[in-house]
């Protein structure tokens, strides 16, 4: 019968826990006060939003004080559930911001690659004065920038005596609520554009408090000068990302395509555009998040008008809580308009991922097919 012997904790073992406690608590006394800033600016105030949302509060006084009272989902049922015009608003400022990003995300995203694969022969003189320059927009102050379209696009500005030039009576941009989108089914014999009679199939449901006719306006043509605008100026910013990228692609990479007789463009189809698929993610994904929460230049340049064409949830957050007052609505509008960004973030990445995963498994297969076949 045998015993079994204890086992003893020597003291080599014993110094190093010691030492791994000693590591972690001055692991955590240095990230304290990291911890401590994130939870005071970040964390607290999120809070305290939320609670806002939550509550009646009128911007008058602390939002914890005991005169504030708790509504529990009221600003979001108005919103999202009552027939009011709180909800008409932002019904519209919702369709609006989703064209604004339905046509500037590809644009810009489109714009900044072939920016970057241009920039990135090495063959072409003057790389370094035309990345500054396409680059200058995104550094540039916004109001600026803004101040300097508004006259560009003026009823009597540069860009319709240029259309006069060509024959063409340019619109006065800023004031005209017409949607580019009942324009063109005008122009197909439905509706009879913006101004006529609406389809009866398409007044006769509504999401929202709008009707489907109103939904498929597309965007007005104000809110076509800041789509513009804001192509413009982002395009430079992306334009590195990609640029950073495609100098990280080997040259020996084309080289043996030039050799196997890939063009240009089957090149640019079949390697490079695939090897940037993570950094076409991540533009994709700040380019998204961006648009949604675009503010100064629809503040700057039209404040909503004309007609709430080019109202945003986040401007109408602002108007709705620093101009009425209604800061419970107006924080409300912001948590959703959060949640929503958060959702198609997932829902564009997990279907860009899933669809890079589903190719590189066919190339793979293809692959192996290919090299059992030469053996």
């Amino acid at each position: 019968m045998t015993t079994a012997t204890p086992t003893r904790r020597t003291p080599d073992t014993a110094t190093g826990r010691s030492a791994k406690s000693t590591d972690t608590r001055s692991g955590w006394l240095f990230i304290l006060p990291v911890i401590v800033i994130l939870g005071l600016f970040l964390a607290a105030p999120i809070l305290i939003a939320f609670w806002v949302s939550l509550s009646d509060w009128s911007g008058k006084g602390s939002p914890l004080s005991s005169t504030v009272h708790f509504v529990g989902i009221d600003n979001y049922r108005q919103l999202l559930g009552d027939d009011s015009l709180a909800r008409s608003d932002f019904a519209t400022s919702i369709r609006n911001n989703f064209y604004y990003v339905l046509v500037v995300v590809p644009l810009q995203t489109v714009l900044a690659l072939a920016l970057a694969i241009l920039l990135n022969q090495r063959r072409l003189k003057g790389l370094s004065f035309f990345r500054t320059a396409y680059y200058f927009p995104s550094v540039t102050s916004s109001v600026s920038i803004a101040t300097v379209f508004l006259f560009l696009f003026a009823g009597a500005g540069s860009v319709n005596a240029l259309l006069s030039f060509l024959g063409i009576k340019g619109p006065n941009w800023f004031a005209d609520p017409r949607g580019v989108g009942h324009m063109i089914l005008g122009g197909l014999g439905i509706g009879n554009g913006p101004d006529g009679q609406a389809p009866d199939f398409l007044t006769a449901h509504e999401f929202l408090g709008l009707t489907w006719w109103d939904w498929v306006s597309g965007p007005s043509v104000a809110m076509c000068t800041i789509i513009a605008l804001v192509i413009w100026v982002s395009a430079g910013g992306y334009m590195l990302l990609f640029l950073a990228a495609l100098q990280n692609i080997p040259d020996e990479v084309y080289e043996a395509a030039s050799i196997d007789g890939a063009s240009t463009m089957r090149s640019t189809f079949s390697i490079t555009i695939p090897l940037l698929r993570p950094t076409l993610i991540t533009v994709l994904t700040l380019g998204l998040i961006g648009t949604w929460q675009v503010f100064d230049q629809i503040y700057i340049m039209s404040k909503g008008a004309p007609a709430k064409t080019t109202l945003t949830p986040a401007f109408l957050a602002y108007d709705s809580s620093i101009n009425n007052g209604q800061w419970g609505q107006g924080t409300a509008m912001s948590f959703i308009l959060f949640a929503l960004i958060i959702v198609l973030t997932l829902l564009q990445t997990w279907l860009l991922r899933g669809r890079g995963m589903r190719r590189r498994s066919l190339m793979s297969q293809l692959f192996t097919r290919t090299s059992g076949a030469s053996r």
